[in-house]
């Protein structure tokens, strides 16, 4: 398995994502102009969103299961 799968679906990833799709999202309702916060504001939904569903979305790319919690269970 993937490093990079593994820690995404690690507790410590699963708050990476959890924060960086809360600063994005607060970023781009705050911070930038209307047109391009909202796309901005769109974009950190989906990590936001992964992690408090801990689901791990790079995972099928590398041949893993989507949840989490079946990541952390598999047998490496």
């Amino acid at each position: 398995m993937s490093p990079l799968v593994s820690f995404m679906a690690s507790p410590a990833g699963r708050l990476l994502r959890i924060a960086a799709g809360s600063g994005l999202l607060a970023w781009g309702l705050l911070g930038i102009g209307r047109p391009t916060g909202l796309v901005v504001a769109a974009v950190g939904v989906v990590p936001l969103l992964a992690g408090l569903l801990d689901l791990c979305l790079l995972a099928p790319l590398f041949g893993c299961p989507l949840s989490g919690a079946r990541i952390r269970g598999a047998k490496p």
